[in-house]
């Protein structure tokens, strides 16, 4: 079976995503994405698989994985039973760490391991140890101690004198391959004509599937509806034109990127980043006039 896509939601306002949660939850499934995950087990003992990998786990079990690694890890827990809080976990993109690495080159002492994390890294007690209060302080963490917090985990691992790399060398993750090739034919065409009209029909024809099938495998691959995906994917088109063009107007940006009603834009611009479009390219402005200042 095939891992599940999990599609990873960073805050507006913030670099990366900082997670906790128990045992039994929806997340806890095979399943990949394309961010870079630090997990920490703090209570339970089991099972997890990392790629091709399979071991045993414990408390303080600590392991970084990679892009589109594929991860899961399934506690021992007796049937009817659940755990309040079983883990914590830090995901952030390549492209937020890349530019960490340009902008800071003292945390280019975490590359190697970033590199090892393909594969996935299981760190040692003494730096799980290490680690440990720093997740359970981070997830209540805001502003400049949140970017803080995690420059302190990255200094930590960067400690690591004997990571252990835990899928086999030959081990390539492929999320091309984890779907249908319907499935991947019908994200692809959402993504090349994300900007024109089409409907569920029109993709679940091309995955070669019925409505109802498609959208049950839609959600289950990707953790939600086929019109919250492509809201989001839109929304995000539309963050990126109001970053980059100050003299687009807001209502020619509604339509452009696939909207077909400016007040239901600013609904869902406000619910999905917290914000209206205005609002946000005030902010953005502010912070390109206060990086010219500095």
């Amino acid at each position: 079976m095939g891992p599940d896509l999990e599609v990873i939601q960073i805050r507006p306002g913030e670099s990366f995503a900082v997670k906790w949660h128990g045992y039994p939850y929806h997340t806890v499934r095979w399943h990949f994405h394309p961010e870079y995950e630090l997990h920490q087990i703090v209570a339970t003992k089991g099972r997890y698989f990392v790629g091709d990998f399979i071991g045993e786990f414990e408390i303080g079990n600590l392991v970084l994985a990679g892009p589109n690694l594929p991860h899961n890890w399934i506690s021992e827990v007796p049937e009817g039973q659940s755990v309040p809080l079983r883990c914590r976990l830090v995901q952030f993109s390549e492209e937020f760490i890349g530019g960490a690495i340009t902008t800071f080159p003292e945390l280019s002492a975490v590359s190697p391991l970033l590199d090892l994390s393909r594969r996935g890294v299981l760190f040692s007690k003494g730096v799980s140890k290490e680690v440990m209060p720093l997740l359970a302080e981070i997830t209540h963490a805001y502003g400049v101690h949140r970017i803080s917090l995690f420059m302190s985990i990255m200094e930590a691992l960067s400690r690591e004198s004997a990571p252990r790399v835990l899928a086999s060398e030959n081990y390539l993750p492929d999320p091309s391959g984890y779907m249908s090739a319907g499935m991947n034919q019908a994200l692809a065409y959402i993504r090349e004509n994300l900007t024109q009209p089409f409907n569920e029909g029109d993709l679940a024809a091309i995955a070669g599937q019925t409505p109802s099938a498609f959208s049950r495998s839609f959600r289950k691959h990707t953790g939600m509806s086929l019109l919250q995906y492509i809201k989001r994917l839109r929304i995000n088109l539309a963050c990126q034109i109001l970053m980059s063009d100050e003299e687009a107007q807001i209502s020619d940006i509604c339509f452009e990127v696939g909207f077909n009603n400016l007040s239901n834009f600013n609904r869902q611009f406000l619910a999905e980043k917290g914000m209206p479009p205005s609002q946000f390219r005030r902010l953005v402005a502010d912070n390109f006039a206060a990086a010219r200042a500095a």
